[in-house]
């Protein structure tokens, strides 16, 4: 289109252009290249404006701003930067005030060796399992090599991974965390899941931290470290089941599993982040005999399958060699060269930690114990003897009440 063109009233519309692969391919390119720079902007605005939060703080405590200058000197600080840039937010009383706790709450000396250790397995956490944030991560590094340099140094340096939680986050983990280590979690969580604030402090609320990477199991013998510390995390000690609903008090697995799989949504919620459901009762034909896996699952920031078996009853011995049985079935007949290790995954109402342990040994599949609570029961009607019974009953509690009376009389 030549530029006099432009110069005319015309509606804009699609043509009648002849397109090929190599078009279709291009321009697929093109919105891929878009969107990309699109995350880089945004990742790399959002590090900017973390890093200036960063040394805000460090100034407000290496100054010793409010012995020098008085107790009112953030609030002027404040109302110096509102005035100077009338048109950013960010810049309240309290928001500086949160700079300084942010920076106090991950430079005490004695959590250095925590914090330090703590970024480098972000770091290596990011490349391995989110590609999606492999470039930002890139860009953030060439923003300003003085202030990403390894290792952390108190006061110095502003920790890479914490460029990619946003700063409402950050507040609300240094607000509601009482140690280094459990806000680290929350920041790990917030960049693998992508959590937002009001997701972050729901998953605070319900103590994640204090849940997830205590199930019993041998993943650190049969599994990568890596891989290993990422299923202890995926997996919990125990599972909330209080949106399935039961007959009975006394119940068996059957039941209990079709409690569980009329909501397989609240299920999936319950189970965490990831996991893909497959299928209840998967049969495996092994020898001429039939066999079947109470729940299938994959997960997939894992890549593998998880074989759970459940019981509505305490731990036995012999669960644990029956799961080890279908976590090599699906080794066998399911996962592929790109799926990692299928995880065992047995779910009972109670268990003793001896017993797991001692059935662990001598297996060498990875697998876990985990258990359940809350699952309700069924408000059930009485049955024909039991009205009849309290029929009864009740007459005799009335001939005998008004016998009394008329003793009285």
């Amino acid at each position: 289109m030549e530029n006099k063109d432009l110069e005319q009233p015309r509606m804009v519309n699609s043509h009648d252009i002849h397109i090929d692969t190599e078009y279709a391919n291009w321009i697929a390119e093109v919105k891929h290249r878009y969107r990309s720079a699109q995350v880089k902007a945004a990742v790399r605005v959002n590090a900017e404006k973390l890093l200036f939060n960063w040394q805000l703080g460090r100034d407000l405590v290496q100054k010793k701003a409010e012995e020098r200058w008085g107790a009112g000197v953030v609030e002027q600080i404040s109302l110096d930067l509102k005035k100077e840039f009338p048109k950013d937010d960010g810049f309240s009383t309290s928001n500086l005030w949160y700079m300084k706790k942010w920076y106090l709450f991950y430079t005490n000396e004695t959590d250095l060796k925590i914090l330090q250790r703590a970024v480098g397995e972000l770091e290596l956490l990011i490349n391995q399992f989110s590609k999606k944030l492999q470039r930002p991560v890139g860009e953030i590094q060439n923003i300003d090599n003085q202030y990403i340099t390894k290792p952390c140094q108190v006061g110095e340096e502003f920790p890479l991974p914490f460029a990619l939680v946003p700063w409402g986050q950050h507040i609300e983990i240094i607000t509601n965390c009482k140690t280094l280590d459990e806000a680290l979690f929350y920041v790990r969580e917030t960049i693998e899941k992508g959590l937002s604030r009001p997701a972050l402090r729901n998953v605070i609320k319900a103590n994640l931290f204090e849940h997830q990477g205590k199930i019993i199991n041998n993943f650190s013998e049969h599994l990568p470290a890596l891989q290993s510390k990422l299923v202890q995390e995926v997996l919990k000690e125990n599972y909330d089941f209080g949106f399935a609903t039961v007959s009975h008090e006394i119940y068996d697995e059957a039941e209990l599993e079709e409690a569980l799989s009329k909501n397989i949504t609240a299920m999936l919620l319950e189970m965490g982040t990831g996991f893909a459901f497959i299928g209840k009762q998967k049969e495996i034909i092994v020898g001429g005999r039939t066999r079947k896996i109470d729940l299938l699952f994959y997960h997939i920031r894992l890549r593998c399958y998880i074989a759970c078996e459940l019981k509505a009853k305490p731990f036995e011995p012999e669960y644990a060699g029956k799961l080890n049985f279908y976590v090599n079935a699906v080794d066998e007949l399911l996962k592929t060269e790109e799926d990692n290790p299928t995880i065992g995954l047995l779910i009972c109402s109670d268990m003793n930690s001896t017993d797991v342990q001692w059935s662990f040994r001598g297996i060498s599949t990875p697998m876990g114990v985990a258990t359940y609570n809350n699952i309700r029961i069924k408000d059930a009607l009485p049955s024909q003897e039991q009205l009849k019974e309290r029929m009864e009953l009740l007459q005799k509690e009335l001939q005998e009440t008004k016998r009394l009376m008329n003793k009285q009389d």
